[in-house]
């Protein structure tokens, strides 16, 4: 990497920062910030090099993975809830919401993670 792309790697780190900071208050605010770290990123994302590149495409398959868990789990609920009827329903909600909490806590602990590479110049996993 030349000088000149290290200093355009750099002026793109601040909104990396942002982006993996508002994932982390996303538990907080009830996934309010989550959507907008993923906008930054998004916005950011055509003019980003190098180690930084990687953290907001990290970011953005971050955000797309547990909204396609999220979804699903929300769709695997609704049969859930209709066969609460029967009381079979109530076990499975369970399950559902436990799959919820630990999409959450990877969510969680997979950007703090990435927040320290970010800090540390490494490139994300």
């Amino acid at each position: 990497m030349t000088s000149r792309d290290l200093a355009h790697d750099e002026s793109y780190r601040p909104a990396a920062m942002a982006g993996w900071i508002l994932y982390l208050l996303s538990i907080p605010s009830l996934a309010i910030f989550a959507p907008v770290g993923a906008a930054i990123a998004y916005f950011n994302r055509s003019e980003a090099v190098g180690v930084v590149r990687s953290h907001i495409d990290a970011q953005l398959r971050l955000f797309l993975i547990a909204c396609v868990w999220g979804v699903g789990l929300f769709l695997l609920s609704i049969p859930a809830w209709m066969l609460t009827i029967v009381l079979i329903g109530f076990p499975l909600l369970w399950l559902i919401a436990l799959a919820g909490f630990g999409v959450m806590i990877w969510f969680t602990v997979k950007s703090l993670l990435n927040l320290l590479r970010l800090m540390d110049g490494q490139p994300a996993r």
